[in-house]
């Protein structure tokens, strides 16, 4: 199945029915006078966070939902019959934002949370509704109320604690592989995972986080490079940022250099994620089979990077060093929580925080997209860029919007 993580819909409610002008038609019952019914009301259409979807793949393919207008009402003031909801599946970690006003709807962040998105119209009025001691037999009723009609986005954003960020074969793949049931693919050979992939960390008993590894993060990411930042959104909700550095990379690069172009990229692209907490993971330890030279590389990448905080040596592959980071990050998260509910300020401050990122992230990720569509357009008119740049092959290496787009060079 295809990773699809925005999609754009057209949503319909249902108009309301109409009511009636109808009189009572009975023997022995002369001037029986107005019984038109009220119109049935229109269906709802709402969004319910469900867990056995990971994906918007189904809205790329059917784009439009209408719910069903209510029955006209019946005579012997009967109303009509109101129509059915509609309710539409979608991930857990789902935003819904209203293109027309740009306002963010709701956010789906529990399982079976419900929204409602577009109301339905009313029932017009049965003739029963106009009658008074001057009018005695009301030739009026009223049509039904329109159904609001929207169209929405809606962006999904994985739901982790923990987000993985590293140069592509740092080793984040196989970390969450080893410390969760997750299964993305790995190989003896170079090559960078296209989607996100979540794993749930499992502690011990009723003690667990999830992880995200985030793909598609290399030089020049926050202006568009490879996957560029695609699904960097994807860390906006997370608590804590492992960032994993091979020290031995297979290309012969500078791991310091290596790990300065990731902590680069995230300040590009949004100064409030790069300040969420992060832990160092010197990965691929068992490269070095001096234990001496080990220390003295670790130390200085360690003393290059002047980080300060914590810092953790693995090998993921062997499965060395990997229990430790997850003990470590499961006291880290829980003592944040219980922090979160003893203290409302702090609960406060936390909140904002996170609403200032996914501002800042669905900014960022809509300027991308503009500077994409300008490429494309410049490229049609056979022109350069707006900023002087000259167009060639590296700004169209993303996924054009609708999939990932991989191209492979002999």
């Amino acid at each position: 199945m295809r990773f699809i993580d925005e999609a754009i819909v057209t949503v319909k409610a249902g108009d309301g029915g109409n009511g009636i002008a109808s009189f009572r038609r009975e023997k022995y019952v002369p001037r029986g006078g107005p019984d038109g019914g009220d119109g049935g009301s229109g269906g709802d259409v709402y969004v319910i966070a469900d867990d056995n979807t990971n994906t918007l793949v189904d809205y790329r393919y059917t784009r439009r939902y209408d719910a069903m207008r209510g029955e006209n009402g019946h005579s012997k003031n009967c109303a009509g019959k109101g129509s059915d909801d509609i309710f539409l599946s979608v991930p857990i970690g789902t935003t819904i934002i209203d293109t027309e006003t740009d306002e963010v709807i709701g956010d789906m962040t529990e399982i079976d949370q419900t929204l409602l998105i577009a109301k339905g119209g009313d029932g017009g009025l049965g003739n029963t509704h106009f009658k008074s001691s001057t009018n005695q037999a009301p030739r009026k009723a009223t049509s039904g109320f329109e159904g609001e009609l929207k169209v929405l986005k809606l962006e999904l954003k994985v739901v982790a604690d923990v987000g993985l960020v590293g140069l592509p074969n740092a080793g984040k793949s196989t970390f969450i592989r080893q410390v969760s049931a997750a299964t993305p693919k790995v190989a003896d050979y170079p090559f960078t995972t296209l989607v996100p992939n979540l794993g749930v960390v499992d502690i011990g008993r009723h003690r667990s986080f999830v992880m995200a590894d985030i793909p598609g993060l290399i030089e020049g990411a926050s202006e568009g490079a490879g996957l560029g930042i695609r699904f960097l959104k994807h860390v906006a909700r997370t608590r804590r940022l492992l960032h994993i550095v091979d020290i031995q990379p297979i290309d012969g690069t500078d791991p310091v250099n290596n790990a300065r172009i990731i902590s680069n990229e995230l300040e590009r692209f949004s100064p409030e994620l790069a300040n969420l907490p992060q832990i160092l993971i010197l990965n691929k330890t068992d490269q070095v089979f001096d234990e001496e030279e080990l220390n003295e590389l670790c130390t200085h990448i360690v003393a290059e990077l002047d980080w300060t905080g914590d810092v953790f040596r693995t090998s993921t592959l062997m499965g060395e060093g990997t229990d430790a980071v997850k003990y470590h990050l499961m006291n880290e998260i829980e003592r944040e929580r219980e922090r979160e509910q003893e203290e409302p300020e702090f609960a406060e401050a936390q909140k904002a925080r996170f609403e200032r990122l996914e501002v800042e992230v669905r900014r960022n990720t809509e300027a991308q997209r503009e500077a994409y569509r300008a490429a494309r357009k410049a490229q049609r008119e056979g022109t350069d860029l707006p900023n002087g740049d000259i167009l060639d092959n590296d700004h169209f290496d993303d996924d054009d919007e609708d999939g990932v787009e991989v191209v492979y060079a002999p």
